[in-house]
């Protein structure tokens, strides 16, 4: 008799305790918080364009997602951006932010954008190094287009300026133009380069 008294009362304390819990919210309906759902370390994100060739690439010693907006930390990030018949640029900086889209790259703390020097080809003219540094830069990467409203300095082979409300770089035309008051020194390229 003890145990069959037992066992009732455990069913009824147990029947009490399941009608009066609310119900749990679904997976969707929870808040999600900012946290990382996952780690990469030396991590790569690789975009082809429509004939299959990379158009730019992601490069990072630790890649953050995280799982409410889809967007992404990393820590000392390079990205690669890649035009056709035209030597690759390389963005990079300590830490960077990507949005949940890919389509937005902010580089924070000793952002630099490097081209190399490119020899004359048939249908583009020889062009010299450039370099441009900020404490800062915003990479539309749908529109290769790298922006800032920081300053910047300019260097592009022996010529150096420097900006102090930034400039925008356009890949496509592998052009820099710089924004408020402008200083610096033109030197003429050496005439084997030319």
């Amino acid at each position: 008799m003890p145990l069959i008294l037992m066992g009732a009362l455990t069913l009824v304390t147990f029947w009490l305790v399941r009608k009066n819990t609310p119900p749990e919210s679904s997976m969707l309906e929870r808040v999600r918080l900012h946290e990382p759902d996952y780690i990469v370390r030396d991590g790569a994100l690789t975009a082809l364009n429509a004939q299959g060739n990379t158009k730019y690439r992601i490069l990072g010693n630790k890649v953050t997602h995280y799982d409410d907006d889809a967007s992404i930390d990393i820590d000392l990030p390079h990205l690669r951006l890649f035009q056709e018949n035209k030597v690759p640029v390389t963005v990079k900086s300590n830490t960077g932010h990507l949005d949940g889209d890919l389509t937005i790259l902010e580089l924070f703390d000793n952002a630099s954008i490097f081209r190399p020097a490119q020899a004359a080809m048939p249908t583009e003219p020889a062009s010299l190094r450039m370099l441009a540094s900020s404490s800062y830069f915003k990479v539309l990467i749908n529109d290769d287009i790298i922006e800032t409203n920081r300053p910047i300095t300019l260097e592009q082979g022996m010529s150096t300026m420097h900006s102090t409300d930034g400039g925008t770089f356009d890949n496509i035309q592998q052009s820099m133009t710089l924004s408020g008051q402008v200083r610096g020194r033109i030197e003429r390229a050496p005439r084997s380069t030319q």
